[in-house]
């Protein structure tokens, strides 16, 4: 079984964020780059189904500042291959991801390809189903469990929706999976089995073709503003109350 998954970077959320002088993205000049959460529980999900059923999993990733760590992570974390690609810029869309990507995966082979759900940097889920599309392959996404059928070639896929209610497919193979959470927490990596990655693995480069634009595209950035501030409430919780009632009342939230 060939187990692809597909990733990118991410901006760091704990960090500053400013936008562009076009209002149109994040200035990316001091932004710190780190692995798309989701795409880490993609990762995890691909090396369980590798240790249960056998197999390889490869890692693909846009070329961006720090993706070199990320992929010998993924190495010392058990895949077996790691594949950067290079020529696509920066702040791609997800369906220039999509696009980019399902030129390039051909060429890798696969089974199963795996993606994050989403990424933190614009949440709009299409990486996976614009993918899917571009390939011919089926997509389920919001995917908390895979439990594969060789003989049949086929996923038993468990898929969450709003409210917490859990429904299981089953998908031919190949299929493309954007993956919510995997079975278990992602797998930390020693620093020295990094290490050791950096010594003896190898990344390989490809070089990517920027699609025509797909999907959807930001066409405004603003960074929020605050309207107001909080009210503090003083004094006896008695008095605190009256405040409190006199202000729903004043605002017509009372009958």
């Amino acid at each position: 079984m060939e187990f692809v998954v597909v990733c990118k970077l991410v901006p760091d959320l704990v960090e500053d964020l400013e936008v562009n002088a076009e209002g149109t993205a994040l200035d990316r000049q001091f932004i710190k780059l780190v692995l798309n959460e989701f795409d880490e529980h993609a990762l995890e999900e691909a090396l369980l189904l590798k240790e249960t059923y056998g197999g390889r999993v490869t890692v693909v990733a846009p070329d961006a500042e720090g993706v070199d760590e990320v992929l010998y992570t993924a190495l010392a974390k058990g895949a077996d291959r790691v594949v950067k690609v290079t020529g696509l810029g920066e702040g791609l869309s997800s369906g220039g991801i999509a696009g980019a990507f399902a030129d390039l995966l051909p060429s890798l082979g696969f089974d199963l390809i795996l993606t994050g759900v989403q990424a933190a940097d614009d949440l709009d889920g299409q990486v996976g189903m614009l993918l899917a599309g571009a390939l011919g392959l089926p997509h389920l996404g919001v995917v908390t469990g895979v439990e594969l059928m060789l003989e049949r070639r086929t996923a038993r896929v468990r898929k969450e929706y709003a409210g917490g209610v859990l429904a299981e497919f089953e998908v031919q193979l190949p299929a493309v999976l954007g993956i919510q959470a995997a079975r278990q927490p992602p797998r930390y990596a020693p620093v020295s089995k990094v290490r050791q990655a950096m010594k003896e693995g190898k990344i390989e480069e490809v070089e990517g073709k920027v699609p025509p634009t797909v999907g959807a595209t930001v066409q405004r950035m603003f960074k929020p503003e605050a309207a107001s501030r909080a009210q503090i409430l003083e004094g006896a919780p008695q008095e605190v109350a009256r405040q409190i009632l006199a202000i729903l009342e004043e605002r017509g939230l009372l009958r």
